[in-house]
Order: C-alpha cells, then sequence, then structure tokens
C-alpha cells in the first residue's frame, strides 16, 4: 500500500474507517489488571526509599534520585517503544516488554551496588510503558460513542496498580525485605505475559508503512501539528510533578519521629487514593459527552486546593488522608480526560499521540520526584506543600488562557 504524508505523520492513503467491535467487558478487566501491575513496577520504590537509601548508603536528600531514573527510563520508553504500537502487532510488541521486564525486576532484587540499582531501575521504567499501548490498544478496540468510558475503565487498572504498589510494597517489604518487592513483581510479570499472549486479541489497526526513524519524527510533528497535544502534555508534566512532590518524600517523615510509621503503615496511605480510580470512570462518561474542558478546571482547581489539608499533617493524619484523596482524585480525572480528548482527535496515530504525551507525564515525574526530596532536605514539609500548591497554580492559569484550544470538535 502506497503511503502519503499526513499532518503530524503517516497514514495510508486509502484508509478507511471501519466501525471498531467493542471492547468486552472481560477484556477491558485484562487490560485494566495488566496495566496496573505494569505501572506498579515503577512506582515500587517510593515507600521503600529509606530502606535502599541505607543499603546502598545514599544520602537522604538525594534518595529521590532512585524514582527519577525510573522515570528518565520510562521517558525514553514513550518515545522509543509506545509509538511501535501503530506500527507493529501489538501483540507481540505487550509480550515481548512484559518478558523483558520481569528480568529486569530481577535484576533490580539482585543489585549489588548502587550503579547496577539505578541501571535496572532505568531498564524497569523503559519496559514499563507496555502501560500506553495496552491504554491505546483500548481505545482502538472500543466504539466511539464508548471510547472514554473505556479509556476510563483501564485507566482505573492504572491508578490502581499506583495506589496498590505502596501498599503491597511496603508490606511485603516489613515481611521479607525490600528486594523481594521486585523479585515477586517479576513472577507475577512473567505470569500476566503468558497470559496476554493466549488472551489478547488479534485484531491489529491500520497502520504505516514506514521506518522506524520515519515514525519517530513523526512524534516530534505531532507536537507541531496539534495545539490540543502541546497543551495537555504540559497539563501532563504538572500534575504528574505535584504528584510526585507528594509522594517521593512522603516516607521520609512519617518514618521519622513523631510518626516512627513501618512500611506497611506507610503503604496504606496509598489506599486513601482510591477514590481517584473511581473517578476516573465517571470522567470519561463527562468527556463522551463534551464536558472535557469543564472537568479539566474544576479537577486543577481541587488539586492546588488538596495542598491545604496536606500542609496540616503534623496536626492529624486525617488532614493527609484529606489531601490524598483531593489530589489523587484530582490528577487522575484530568489525567483520563487529557487522553479521552487526544484519542478522539487522531484515531490514525493513537500510539504516537499517548506516546508524546506521557513523555511529559514521565518528565514532570522525575522533576517532581528530585525537586521534593531536596526541598524537604532544605525547607521540610512546609517547603513541600508550597512547591506543590505552586503546580497546581500554575496548571490553573495555562487552562485559563486555553480554554479554545481544549474543546473537542
Amino acid at each position: 500500500m502506497d503511503m502519503k504524508p499526513r499532518e503530524g505523520g503517516l497514514t495510508p492513503d486509502n484508509s478507511r474507517s471501519e466501525t471498531p467491535p467493542g471492547l468486552s467487558p472481560s477484556t477491558a478487566l485484562l487490560f485494566a489488571v495488566a496495566c496496573g501491575l505494569s505501572v506498579a513496577n515503577v512506582y515500587f520504590a517510593h515507600p521503600l526509599l529509606d530502606a535502599m537509601a541505607r543499603d546502598f548508603s545514599i544520602d537522604p536528600g538525594s534518595v529521590g534520585i532512585v524514582v527519577t531514573v525510573t522515570q528518565v527510563g520510562y521517558a525514553l520508553g514513550l518515545f522509543f517503544i509506545v509509538p511501535l504500537g501503530d506500527l507493529l502487532d501489538r501483540r507481540r510488541l505487550i509480550v515481548a516488554q512484559a518478558v523483558l521486564s520481569s528480568l529486569a525486576l530481577v535484576a533490580v532484587g539482585f543489585s549489588s551496588n548502587t550503579a547496577m540499582l539505578l541501571a535496572s531501575l532505568a531498564a524497569v521504567g523503559l519496559l514499563a510503558v507496555v502501560v500506553q499501548v495496552l491504554v491505546a490498544y483500548a481505545a482502538d478496540l472500543a466504539v466511539p460513542s464508548e471510547r472514554g468510558r473505556a479509556v476510563g475503565t483501564v485507566t482505573s487498572g492504572v491508578i490502581l496498580g499506583i495506589l496498590l504498589a505502596r501498599f503491597v510494597s511496603g508490606l511485603v517489604a516489613d515481611i521479607a525485605g525490600w528486594r523481594s518487592v521486585y523479585v515477586m513483581s517479576a513472577v507475577l510479570t512473567l505470569a500476566m505475559a503468558a497470559i496476554l499472549f493466549r488472551i489478547l486479541p488479534a485484531q491489529e489497526p491500520n497502520r504505516p508503512r514506514t521506518s522506524y526513524p520515519r515514525l519517530l519524527g513523526s512524534v516530534l510533528l505531532l507536537f507541531v501539528d496539534e495545539p490540543l497535544l502541546r497543551v495537555r502534555a504540559v497539563f501532563a508534566m504538572l500534575i504528574f510533578a505535584s504528584f510526585n512532590v507528594l509522594w517521593a518524600p512522603l516516607v521520609l517523615p512519617l518514618a521519622a519521629p513523631p510518626f516512627s510509621l513501618s512500611h506497611t503503615e506507610i503503604g496504606l496511605f496509598g489506599l486513601a487514593g482510591v477514590v481517584g480510580a473511581l473517578g476516573a470512570r465517571w470522567t470519561g462518561m463527562l468527556v463522551d459527552r463534551g464536558r472535557g474542558q469543564l472537568v479539566t478546571g474544576l479537577c486543577l482547581l481541587l488539586m492546588t486546593a488538596a495542598w491545604l489539608p496536606i500542609a496540616f499533617m503534623g496536626m492529624s493524619l486525617w488532614w493527609l488522608v484529606l489531601g490524598i484523596i483531593m489530589l489523587d482524585l484530582a490528577i487522575q480525572a484530568v489525567h483520563v480526560t487529557s487522553q479521552s480528548l487526544l484519542f478522539a482527535r487522531r484515531p490514525d496515530a493513537r500510539s504516537r499521540l499517548v506516546g508524546g504525551y506521557m513523555i511529559f507525564y514521565s518528565l514532570g515525574s522525575a522533576l517532581g520526584s528530585i525537586a521534593s526530596t531536596m526541598t524537604y532536605a532544605a525547607w521540610g514539609w512546609t517547603g513541600v506543600c508550597v512547591l506543590g500548591a505552586a503546580l497546581g497554580l500554575t496548571a490553573l492559569a495555562i487552562w485559563a488562557a486555553t480554554l479554545g484550544v481544549g474543546r473537542q470538535p
């Protein structure tokens, strides 16, 4: 099939509009579970930072580098791996990533020095982008009128994976040490690879026949040609920077006096954010009804306000619980909204769109992690809260300045 250039990328010159077969509830559940397990690998380290710092003699003010290298690896995977979903057999791409992820997780669990630890974690992040290939695949399978709901359902698995990762890793670490967390996940990831290979639908979307370098170049062109992608990418950077400003340093004050909480107890705070996972589904339905821009503004306001109760953590941990619920709900709602709007904009480039968008998510996560641990070392918990609130205010200002860009066609 001959190819011709199209604004923002390459598409078949005889591409046709076909009605997707729909995404069955059982397949959506499988996608959600696979996404949750994969993304958990990126977030296992958060409640384990103090233990890793002790084992490898990393300064507490610099321990955020453990999370940062994982996010840098994730960013690289978003650019170099996720766009392949528009070019290759997605089922094979997904299974291959899962198998390689299990090997990287084993390497983390058996790391003998800091260099090996950081390199292995970077590989874990690089391969965890299978999540985005799965989300784009789900969007392809869903019928157009239910695409937002489908993305919300699958993203709920992502959110639950992020939140439960902290609880599970803390619990397992208290029982068998932090290394066992990664060995356990390696086994589960390998089992999931076998299930995905057997059950994933064989359907493939129309793909451009082009070279790999040209495919990557088309990701950059999408940023030039799609204003919505530029705006939503900036939102991704800011909201996930705020997310990690909370979670990266949180273990440090909670593990120290006067709280002196165990890894399991610290991980329990992740469960407070389950409300965010529940909110992801209704967010997708609101986007299907054309309310995506309104949802974005309200949730950015909620994200900013969440830092007020978080700042009162020293008075009562219930204030922290309230702030976590507010923050996670707001961030995940904006995230689902952004993906749903982008998938509707360019059906021919969904993997490349989500890859480009999520690069900024990973960049924000990395910067938020290292900035927050450094801020905590210099100015304590109050400084962390000021940083998080400033990110929320910045996102609100950008939303107000770009209202027209976010409107659905």
